[in-house]
């Protein structure tokens, strides 16, 4: 498996963006087509199950298919207990806050959590903190998240907060594997350009 898309399966991949993105886009066609919250929600959740079969049956990693049905199905509660069908989309709204603010804290003080997640994937592991090259290459590529997690909180915010389910929806998808691809893509075409870091071997123990 190359680098690059050793990088890009880490940081989320198109099976994961298509896990959460699918049944929220049946969720929100459903919706605008029967005006019935509980059976968008059940739609979504009946296209995460078809879905987490499909990747079963492929035997994919079960990370993605239990983490993308379990958050499909919470959205999906969440929007029924509240009774409010943007609700369905609050959940995605707290992560990116989680998650832009988690790079944006980790890059601050030196360090980026790309560096930390691809570090060992990439055979670095922490070692590129010594190389000030390749650290400043994480760091850069890790602000390019931070400002994917706040457009997005930007943009998402004030439709939940008027309620305009149709527009958020719209904008979710938007600004879901589009802009995921552009900042993957450019993380890595950053992080390429750096030199690498190899950890160095643990000496073979000949006694």
């Amino acid at each position: 498996m190359s680098d690059q898309k050793k990088v890009i399966d880490a940081l989320g991949g198109k099976k994961g963006l298509l896990d959460s993105g699918l049944p929220a886009l049946v969720f929100l066609i459903a919706f605008n087509i029967g005006k019935d919250l509980q059976n968008a929600a059940t739609a979504a959740v009946i296209t995460a199950l078809v879905l987490a079969i499909l990747r079963l049956a492929k035997k994919d990693t079960l990370q993605h298919v239990i983490s993308g049905l379990i958050g499909v199905v919470f959205c999906a509660f969440l929007a029924r207990k509240t009774g409010s069908a943007v609700d369905y989309y609050l959940p995605g709204l707290i992560i990116n806050i989680v998650y832009g603010s988690v790079y944006l804290v980790a890059n601050l003080v030196g360090f980026p959590i790309l560096g930390l997640v691809l570090g060992p994937i990439l055979g670095e592991n922490l070692h590129w903190r010594k190389v000030a090259e390749r650290k400043r290459a994480y760091i850069k590529a890790s602000w390019l998240w931070v400002g994917l997690f706040a457009s997005r909180l930007i943009v998402q915010y004030p439709l939940y907060k008027t309620g305009n389910l149709t527009a958020l929806g719209t904008a979710r998808l938007a600004m879901g594997y589009p802009l995921f691809a552009a900042v993957a893509w450019g993380s890595w075409l950053i992080i390429r350009k750096a030199p690498a870091a190899i950890a160095p071997e643990k000496p073979t123990d000949v006694s």
